[in-house]
């Protein structure tokens, strides 16, 4: 977003929101840390690329659900949903957008980079059918 009025607000003329979504697998999701995970990741992602920024704030909320009624006989489910926005220092956005695609392969289960856990996809019947 661009709105010079709002730098006072924003801490700059710029501010990226973003907001993001991934299945989990239930036993991942009962961890009392996994909110705390997944928004250090987005944090971590932006200082590994070097992009500078200010007045960080978003949520990660993670979700678990039981089916009742016609929908008792679905798996209970997990899911984590990140909102974040922050400013961004300078006029080089490409960092930034580099680092939230790093937070969006992290949530996809992607290879990633060393000594970061991954959060693996809970995988029902839609699952990952090639070379099967």
């Amino acid at each position: 977003m661009h709105d010079p009025a709002s730098a006072g607000d924003w801490g700059g003329p710029f501010r990226i929101v973003c907001f993001a979504q991934a299945p989990l697998e239930v036993e991942i999701g009962v961890d009392p840390f996994i909110a705390d995970v997944a928004w250090s990741w987005l944090v971590d992602a932006l200082h590994s690329r070097a992009a500078d920024y200010t007045f960080a704030s978003g949520t990660a909320t993670k979700t678990l659900s039981t089916g009742f009624g016609t929908l008792e006989e679905q798996e209970d489910t997990a899911q984590i949903e990140i909102r974040a926005s922050w400013t961004p220092l300078g006029d080089d956005f490409a960092p930034h957008g580099e680092a939230w695609s790093e937070l969006l392969c992290l949530l996809a289960g992607l290879p990633q980079q060393e000594g970061v856990a991954s959060l693996r996809a809970r995988r029902g019947s839609r699952g990952n059918t090639r070379g099967a």
